[in-house]
């Protein structure tokens, strides 16, 4: 028998039950049996309930989604994890008919050209024929072919980028929405290296992006191959909230294949994982407040004390993942080293709301021959977007029935309170989809500073955390904050964090 089989089981803990926490805990276990490594898990989350922003529930026959409701295949960690927990019989595709989304001009749904990648037309006649677009506006994203490659000095915006290669319509009408349906967030705010860094090397390799994508059409390649690697980073929705399937990207053909859910819901991937941890591995309504270590010996992980609980205490760990949004991580390690605290603090967040509007089918006028739409920030409108669900996905409406969803970013919400929010919604639905008749019913979920925002400078930010993190061995931090969204990008966080820690002695 070998000697770290005698050896006494390492104590870890991860603090946090979304999506990256729990999938760090199952690969820690997973882990464990792989290299009969013993190591003794508990998940510490400091709400009654897993799963952080996922959440599916069954109301009067129609299936609601609070969070993400997909996820992109061509990412492979979420699709390797299902099969991994054997729910691969569970996945559904999209609905095979309608695979097409709509940007709203001057309270019109027009169709997304065919070919349209996120920022820039990859074929000619469907951009000339949109009305999407001004002709002043179409002659002055046509010159981008011409236009010289630069390097701009350090990072650059995402609006700029578009802005300097495509012109100001083109970041107006189509790439703001675009983005804000990925990150709800403003394309000024965001980094190009950090979240869409494949215009940059279209650029870069072919002088142009239309003429990049023009090269890989010639090329037989995948259009959106390219795009893939930085539209999904939402997830769908995600775990970024505001889904980023094809219904918000704004693409057509094959590419919709690529966005999967659960027969029943986003839930099942949570409840699966939760399944198959341990009992007594899971501890719900234990909030941490702070992370101590004296010397090299173990973590003191500090369970708040609240007045109806008795939640309080310690928990003493050999390694510690923190699978929590920057800024509570930061709190918690505030005073184990201030400096890393800081940048995490630095990592901005937004807050978002989701909206799901049950319908008779016959009191809404419009055919919902695609997916969703996005809305220009330009049509100053409360809405982001709306996903028509009931289309997108089978199961999510009893027959004779509409399933939408509607999303709402930080201006909607500032002040407001969900009667009104949802007021706001539906005045933008009877305008857009000429929906007069009530609701059957409506749910708000809102998700306060849920999606972090990869702002300019992120990168570098990002190097500076990761290298303050190493300097504590036994410690590791992972979601949706570094290195992406969506919920491919968090299990695949969740799971790097588990195999540093089981890789880390310290």
């Amino acid at each position: 028998m070998s000697d770290r089989a005698l050896a006494p089981p390492r104590r870890i803990v991860v603090i946090g039950g979304g999506i990256t926490g729990l999938a760090a805990a199952h690969r820690l276990l997973e882990l464990s049996r792989g290299r009969s490594q013993p190591v003794k898990v508990l998940l510490l989350e400091g709400s009654a309930r897993l799963g952080g922003t996922i959440g599916t529930e069954r109301r009067e026959g129609f299936l609601l989604e609070w969070g993400p409701d997909s996820f992109i295949t061509d990412k492979p960690w979420a699709l390797d994890l299902c099969r991994r927990l054997a729910l691969e019989d569970q996945l559904i595709g999209t609905g095979p008919t309608h695979r097409r989304s709509f940007v709203v001009r001057e309270g019109r749904l027009l169709p997304v050209p065919e070919g349209f990648q996120l920022l820039a037309p990859s074929r000619l006649w469907p951009f000339l024929a949109t009305p999407i677009f001004s002709w002043p506006g179409k002659l002055r994203m046509a010159l981008e072919w011409f236009l010289p490659s630069r390097s701009p000095d350090g990072d650059e915006s995402l609006a700029q980028f578009v802005e300097r290669r495509l012109g100001r319509e083109a970041l107006e009408r189509m790439a703001q929405p675009m983005i804000a349906g990925i990150y709800g967030a403003d394309p000024r705010a965001l980094s190009l290296r950090a979240t869409m860094p494949r215009f940059l090397e279209m650029e870069k390799t072919h002088g142009s992006v239309i003429r990049a994508m023009r090269a890989r059409r010639k090329e037989g390649r995948d259009e959106g191959r390219g795009m893939r690697d930085e539209g999904r980073r939402a997830s769908a929705d995600s775990s970024s909230l505001i889904p980023r399937p094809s219904s918000l990207i704004g693409v057509s053909g094959a590419r919709y294949g690529l966005f999967v859910s659960f027969r029943e819901g986003m839930q099942t991937l949570v409840d699966a994982l939760a399944e198959r941890l341990p009992e007594g591995c899971v501890r719900r309504s234990a909030p941490v407040c702070r992370l101590r270590r004296q010397d090299n010996g173990p973590w003191r992980v500090e369970l708040e004390e609240r007045e109806a609980s008795t939640t309080g205490g310690a928990v003493e760990a050999d390694a510690v993942c923190v699978a929590l949004p920057a800024y509570r991580a930061a709190a918690m390690l505030a005073e184990l080293d201030p400096e890393l605290a800081e940048r995490l603090k630095a990592i901005p967040y937004t807050s978002a709301a989701t909206v799901n509007l049950a319908y008779r089918r016959d009191d809404v006028p419009h055919p919902l021959d695609g997916f969703g739409f996005v809305v220009p920030a330009v049509e100053k409108l409360s809405l982001l977007g709306c996903t028509f669900s009931s289309v997108k996905f089978p199961g999510r409406a009893p027959e004779g029935h509409a399933l939408l969803r509607a999303f709402l970013g930080v201006s909607t919400l500032a002040s407001r309170s969900d009667d009104a929010v949802v007021a706001a919604v539906r005045a933008d639905l009877r305008d857009l989809l000429r929906i007069a008749a009530p609701a059957l019913f409506s749910v708000i979920r809102r998700h306060e500073r849920a999606m972090p925002q990869y702002a300019v400078g992120h990168l570098d930010r990002l190097a500076e955390i990761e290298a303050a993190v190493a300097r504590y061995p036994g410690l590791a931090l992972a979601g949706s904050a570094f290195r992406g969204i969506g919920i491919p990008d968090c299990i695949h966080s969740g799971e790097q964090a588990a195999e540093r820690l089981m890789r880390d002695e310290g």
